[in-house]
Parts: structure tokens; C-alpha cells; sequence
């Protein structure tokens, strides 16, 4: 029963984090541009961490809160949705060529801490779909089933996101890295943006609803 526990939470896990958003693309974005793999931790753990709390929230409900007040859904829309075009033009007027790590051209631990916890904690699809998913799933089991199928989520988030810094720095160190890396700045700002414009029309529609 532990073993289909962990599984469950496992692939739930893997079909939630997959999908291509703007925390994925800052992770990986960081991982390529930063002067070594080190320097990319904070974003690791920032992002790690973040989606801890998440699951945890979710494994003890309060994504009904969330869901229950609409303006809180409506603030957490309008807040991303400025905070995602900030961020993509960040990642839009990045240094794309040779980072040196003797300058600090390239994004501080704080700025990492900031941007990857604002990318995770206030996308409200995140805590409405990956909370609320999680949440709803973790409901049919029973402790201590429920704390393995929240080990297997927490495992792949980890492992996730530790699998997309290590493949942005391969990436960051091909011998065709100065030239890619303006073509995956450009892309990942263009990406954070249109998730932007749809979290813009998701707060002006829910504003009908407040």
C-alpha cells in the first residue's frame, strides 16, 4: 500500500510540474547563465522550497481558503501578473554572452531568492491547480499513506528542478553558448509574458466576479 501511496504521488506529481510556465524557464534560465553551477543554488532551493510549502498546504487543505474567497484569487492574478512582466523583461535585458563571474552582471542571491519564490508562491495557478490537486488527492489516503504520497511529490519536485539547473548549465557550456543563450533569454522572456497576459485577462475577468 506505501509503495502505490508513493507511486501515486509520484506520477500526479511528474504530470503537474511538467508543463512549461514561468518558474520552470527562470530555473533553467538560471542554470544557463550563471558562471558556474554554485551560483544557481539559491534559485534551486528557493524554487525546492517553495513548492514544499505548496504541497504541504495543499496535503492540509487550505487551497480551499483560497479557493473559497474570489478576492484573493483576483489580488493573486493582478500581483502575478505584474510581477511576471517584470520578470520576463528581466530575463529579456540579461547579459547573454560571456558572464564573467568577476562581474555581477549576472542575478544576486537575493534577486535569485525574489524572483523564484515570486514565480512559485504567486502564481495562483500554481496554488489553485497544484495545490488543489494535490490537496483533493492526498484526501483518499489516510496517515501515514498520505505522508508517502507526499514524500513521492516532494521527491520529484526536488529532483525536478535540480534536473533543470544542471541541464541549463550543460546548455550554458556548449561551445555555441553565447549564441544560444541570446535565442533563450529572448524565448523565456516571451514565455513569462504570455502567461503574464493570460494571468492579466484571468484578473480582469474574475473582477466580474468580486
Amino acid at each position: 500500500m506505501y509503495f502505490n501511496a508513493f507511486m501515486h504521488g509520484v506520477a500526479l506529481a511528474i504530470g503537474l510540474i511538467l508543463a512549461l510556465g514561468p518558474q520552470n524557464v527562470f530555473v533553467f534560465q538560471q542554470g544557463a547563465i550563471q558562471p558556474n553551477i554554485t551560483r544557481a543554488l539559491p534559485t534551486v532551493l528557493t524554487a525546492g522550497l517553495s513548492d514544499t510549502l505548496l504541497i504541504l498546504l495543499g496535503v492540509f487543505g487550505v487551497s480551499a481558503v483560497v479557493i473559497e474567497f474570489a478576492w484573493l484569487q483576483t489580488t493573486l492574478f493582478g500581483v502575478g501578473f505584474i510581477l511576471l512582466v517584470y520578470i520576463g523583461w528581466t530575463l529579456y535585458t540579461a547579459p547573454a554572452v560571456e558572464v564573467n563571474p568577476c562581474t555581477e552582471e549576472f542575478l544576486g542571491i537575493r534577486e535569485q531568492i525574489g524572483f523564484t519564490a515570486s514565480v512559485s508562491l504567486l502564481n495562483p495557478h500554481a496554488i489553485l491547480d497544484t495545490v488543489g490537486v494535490i490537496g483533493t488527492n492526498a484526501l483518499t489516503y489516510a496517515t501515514p499513506n498520505r505522508w508517502v504520497f507526499t514524500a513521492g511529490c516532494l521527491l520529484v519536485s526536488w529532483t525536478w528542478f535540480s534536473g533543470l539547473v544542471l541541464t541549463g548549465w550543460a546548455f550554458g557550456e556548449s561551445t555555441n553558448a553565447d549564441s544560444l543563450m541570446q535565442y533563450l533569454n529572448v524565448i523565456s522572456a516571451g514565455i513569462v509574458w504570455i502567461v503574464a497576459v493570460y494571468m492579466g485577462w484571468q484578473f480582469i475577468e474574475s473582477l466580474a466576479v468580486v
